[in-house]
């Protein structure tokens, strides 16, 4: 969404005095949220009207033109308001759907985004491949814990810790981890990166998705980001590789010998912090997502 000025009315949803169907409620919506700026005007008017109706987006189009209920109407009244003023439609709607699991979001956490799943993918392959029966797996700055939860979700083999400095982020990781079924394999610790760790902790596999934005590229942000997403979850100083730093330092002493480093970055970031870890790793690559950039530095030790 470009549009910072406070949209205070949705007003042609109130002036019309015939009949709001399925149809025309999100013909209206999907033009009014692209006059706003938002780029998924579509996607956004389905998720939202579906939200208000309490149904799944599919079922919109078997129920095409069926008249909506007054509640549902005032509803989906606040939801385009506020989705006019650049709330996240996830925000909005309470959830977020990762690796094809639905993930509870509130502003307490970073939204979690299609191209972090290439961090999962990697982590599962290695799960795969390997020959052990069980493998301990550590998420820093776990957030919603969509990266933990997801892949302790798709293999039995990890026995997994997550980390993050924000308590109320952690309660949000602990709810999706109990909604989704693995609350009992997964420890949650608060505290900063490897802070929140026994000393003598180490692991077979380490994943982040860190804060690694600058300071200068965080005012460009779109206002969605910038204005609703918690800054603590993107912020990382000048260049944007503060925390990256800390990881390239600290993550060799917590690893096992042969053991995997998974991080996603700024695709400007990779080569940079592929450099920071080569004297203490045998083997760094660099994994692009399903857009085809460089999103993932993928180091074994």
């Amino acid at each position: 969404m470009s549009a910072e000025q406070p949209v205070t009315s949705v007003a042609p949803v109130d002036r019309v005095t015939d009949e709001w169907t399925v149809k025309r409620i999100l013909d209206w919506t999907t033009e009014h949220l692209k006059k706003h700026g938002s780029d998924s005007a579509r996607l956004d008017a389905e998720i939202l009207l579906a939200h208000a109706r309490g149904c799944k987006r599919i079922e919109l189009y078997t129920r095409y033109d069926e008249p909506l209920t007054e509640r549902q109407r005032a509803l989906m009244r606040d939801l385009v308001r506020r989705r006019a003023n650049a709330e996240p439609v996830a925000y909005l709607v309470g959830f977020k759907e990762f690796f094809s699991l639905p993930f509870k979001v509130t502003p307490d956490v970073l939204i979690p985004r299609p191209e972090t799943e290439t961090l999962v993918l990697e982590a599962v392959e290695i799960a795969k491949a390997s020959t052990a029966e069980r493998l301990t797996l550590l998420d820093l700055c776990t957030g919603s814990g969509c990266i933990a939860v997801a892949a302790t979700k798709a293999t039995v083999k990890f026995s997994t810790t997550a980390t993050d400095m924000s308590e109320p982020a952690l309660a949000i990781a602990r709810r999706n981890a109990a909604s989704i079924g693995v609350v009992e394999r997964i420890e949650f610790r608060h505290g900063d990166l490897f802070d929140a760790l026994p000393a003598d902790s180490i692991f077979d596999v380490i994943v982040s998705n860190p804060p690694y934005v600058s300071d200068g590229e965080y005012e460009t942000l779109a206002p969605d980001i910038r204005l609703h997403e918690p800054a603590n979850a993107l912020l990382a100083g000048a260049d944007g590789m503060d925390v990256l730093r800390r990881i390239a330092a600290e993550a060799p002493q917590r690893l096992n010998f042969g053991g995997h480093l998974l991080v996603e970055l700024d695709p400007a970031q990779a080569n940079s912090f592929s450099n920071m870890l080569r004297p203490s790793f045998r083997d760094v690559r660099i994994v692009k997502d399903l857009a085809g950039l460089p999103r993932v530095v993928h180091a074994m030790k």
